[in-house]
């Protein structure tokens, strides 16, 4: 499926949401995390004496300062993020050739840790590091079962087509966790990515999107990772009007 096509599909899934974001926000969000998920501006730039690409998006209020409330278990479980929907290809990033959308998100979530290569709170246990934000590749795709519109990408046991990247999390669904530098200050984050992690592209086009997400473990109607409402679309159709500079 073509992008153009997918990016369609995806707008008609957001216009709900598009049309009753404002009021949204007054209603179910915090003022904390009204202020702390309102983009402000989202900026790719590409260092060449570094090789690497830093993506930073910024808010009105304090960037990563809002993390989930914990439920004690990994089932039901909230996501919270902001993410940078891209025109990459999957294979770019270590999916193989398959349809949906290739997207950085940089997420937490106290319930549990799905990156298992790494210590991001640097006290020698490698399993207690979800809230801290961190990097994910995943790959999004249309899903009417939520509210949100969108899901990570799953796939089921003993599918020979599937292909993942080794620092991937163990779970059934197209997501990575590369370990990419994630840096907060003050109003914005930026994740750093090496060129040669994404095929050596430079010239990718992107978005950003605030947006909480729950993990569903238990329920077979709902996907995996769902995205369950939008805080704001930077573009505000999801055109990816941006590009790395």
């Amino acid at each position: 499926m073509k992008l153009s096509k997918i990016l369609g599909i995806l707008l008609l899934a957001f216009t709900p949401l598009l049309n009753s974001c404002s009021e949204e926000n007054e209603t179910s969000v915090t003022p904390s995390i009204n202020q702390n998920f309102n983009l402000t501006s989202a900026t790719a730039t590409y260092n060449d004496d570094l090789e690497q690409i830093e993506m930073t998006v910024s808010v009105a209020g304090i960037a990563g300062e809002t993390i989930p409330k914990p439920i004690g278990k990994q089932d039901g479980a909230t996501v919270l993020g902001y993410v940078f929907p891209t025109d990459l290809n999957s294979n770019d990033v270590g999916f193989g050739d398959t349809e949906g959308i290739v997207a950085m998100a940089l997420t937490s979530h106290p319930d549990f840790d799905d990156t298992p290569l790494w210590d991001e709170n640097n006290d020698r246990n490698y399993k207690n590091d979800g809230a801290v934000w961190h990097s994910h590749w995943v790959l999004l795709v249309n899903d009417s079962r939520v509210e949100g519109g969108l899901s990570v990408k799953e796939f089921k046991d003993g599918d020979l087509n599937v292909q993942l990247p080794p620092t991937n999390p163990g779970m059934k669904m197209y997501m990575d966790s590369p370990g990419y530098q994630v840096v907060k200050n003050k109003n914005s984050m930026t994740v750093v990515i090496p060129k040669a992690f994404v095929n050596n592209k430079t010239t990718f086009k992107f978005d950003a999107v605030s947006a909480r997400m729950k993990v569903n473990t238990s329920k077979s109607n709902l996907p995996l990772l769902g995205v369950y409402e939008v805080y704001e679309i930077l573009s505000g159709n999801l055109s990816m009007p941006y590009q790395v500079q």
